[in-house]
């Protein structure tokens, strides 16, 4: 299982662009309070709805960061047809095993594990570069691990900051609206926030003791009505 959020194997997420002006749509409730697209976001296509459909156990669409990125699990990184669709020209796996990618599309493997000391922040830098050289060219990177929560969603936040010069904060903020089931674990936090830092020379987000162990601050409220195993 990458990530922690099991709840996200029993539905479908889908990511679809709608009619509205702005780079966030929500189709139902209002957005929460506070949450704008960031300006170094400020006119991409984004996320433009998401929609929660019972499915199969495992199964999930690609969802849209940008125009460029896509994220997804590991099953919709290997459906051929989502991929055409999406016209995606480069994948991004990570995840411990390598799968031959389609005729025509490049290929990265970054083969880390999901667990908090893996060393994930060692690849923010290449990912991220690679993400923003294939966008130059007019193509599309699908960023992928085995759940589409933690390790894929780590990279895609790592380049946000570093290439739309967002802040931690704004590109987790980002990348949730898109896939709402986003949640690195508490390891590939730590490193975000040092990346952050190293970026920025600031940080956005911090880590806090809880009674779940060190979590990022923003989930200080959501650990306050939770009870350790």
């Amino acid at each position: 299982m990458d990530g922690r959020n099991i709840l996200s194997e029993g539905y479908l997420y889908i990511c679809q662009r709608g009619p509205g002006r702005g780079p966030l749509h929500w189709p139902g409730p209002a957005a929460p309070a506070g949450l704008a697209a960031p300006a170094g976001l400020a006119g991409l296509a984004g996320p433009a709805g998401l929609a929660a459909l019972a499915a199969p156990a495992g199964l999930a669409g690609l969802c849209r960061v940008t125009d460029h990125l896509y994220v997804s699990n590991v099953r919709a990184a290997t459906d051929c047809s989502q991929l055409s669709r999406c016209n995606i020209t480069c994948i991004v796996n990570v995840t411990e095993t390598s799968r031959p990618p389609p005729p025509g599309v490049e290929y990265m493997h970054i083969p880390v594990s999901d667990t908090p000391a893996s060393p994930l922040g060692d690849h923010f830098d290449e990912v991220a570069d690679k993400i923003e050289l294939t966008a130059g060219r007019g193509g599309r990177t699908l960023v992928h691990c085995n759940a589409g929560v933690s390790r894929s969603v780590a990279l895609c936040v790592a380049y946000l900051m570093k290439h739309r010069g967002v802040t931690l904060l704004e590109a987790h903020r980002w990348v949730k609206t898109c896939r709402s089931m986003a949640r690195p674990n508490e390891g590939f936090w730590k490193q975000l926030v040092r990346y952050e830092m190293e970026l920025r020379g600031c940080n956005s987000v911090r880590m806090v003791s809880s009674c779940m162990g060190e979590i990022p601050d923003i989930y200080e409220e959501e650990s306050r009505n939770m009870m350790p195993l």
